[in-house]
């Protein structure tokens, strides 16, 4: 699977977690993401709180965005610190996509990903 923005690949080697206990354990305790790594999580349905994700015990920066069913970008977050407590999306979401820090620059909130 990749993830793809204006035919532009952000991330060719992408995990996918549907699971509850896989979307906890998400990034914790893990490698910190190389370029062209992502982790999305998917929720059942387009939600606030099935989307809110922490970054309790991930050792390194990363950005994230949030995606709605048609994965349109409703939520962004870049360089999001270790160990931030809690990060809550503006709007709902189904899709939370983890990047390496620095991938995101060029993707803006109504902008539509592939994967």
């Amino acid at each position: 699977m990749e993830v793809t923005h204006n035919n532009k690949v952000l991330a060719k080697k992408v995990k996918c977690y549907t699971n509850i206990f896989s979307k906890s354990l998400g990034l914790r305790f893990a490698k910190p993401l190389e370029k062209g790594q992502a982790l999305i999580l998917a929720a059942e349905k387009e939600s606030i709180s099935e989307t809110m994700i922490d970054m309790l015990f991930v050792f390194f920066p990363i950005d994230v965005l949030w995606l709605n069913e048609r994965k349109e970008v409703v939520d962004i977050k870049k360089s999001v610190k270790p160990f931030t407590p809690l990060l809550i999306p503006k709007k709902p979401a189904k899709y939370v996509i983890e990047l390496k820090a620095g991938s995101t620059d060029n993707i803006i909130i109504g902008d539509r990903l592939r994967f």
